[in-house]
């Protein structure tokens, strides 16, 4: 399946193939994510599988750097699917999706499903966007 420009609750989401590239470099994800989202979406949705090992050690910074990536560009990164594996490694990853729920900008979710009900929740005040 390729990558999907869907709607949620009238926000236009990229949800990327789960066989697509894998994203293990900063430029991977400006080429395959950032550049695709260019489709006139809002926020981008990664299977979690798509992502190498690496982002989420947060000792290596790719997570940081991609996030970032996603800030500048103004766009929202989703991260797909079950990660618990990687939550059992240590406390900063679970720090980082637990504020990172918290937030707008960058979710942890556990399925698509969970993206949509995400969505629906209203959108306003200073953390909206």
């Amino acid at each position: 399946m390729p990558d999907l420009l869907v709607e949620h609750h009238g926000v236009p989401v990229l949800v990327c193939d789960a066989s697509g590239p894998p994203i293990a470099t900063e430029q991977d994800a400006l080429d395959h994510l950032i550049g695709a989202a260019f489709q006139h979406a809002e926020v981008v949705a990664i299977p979690a599988a798509r992502l190498d090992n690496s982002f989420f050690d947060l000792s290596t910074g790719l997570a940081g750097a991609i996030l970032q990536k996603f800030v500048n560009y103004r766009l929202h990164l989703v991260v797909v699917g079950d990660i618990s594996h990687h939550l059992r490694a240590g406390t900063a990853l679970r720090d980082l999706v637990r504020e990172s729920n918290r937030g707008r900008h960058v979710w942890f979710v556990a399925d698509l499903e969970d993206l949509a009900a995400r969505l629906q929740q209203p959108r306003t005040g200073a953390g909206a966007g």
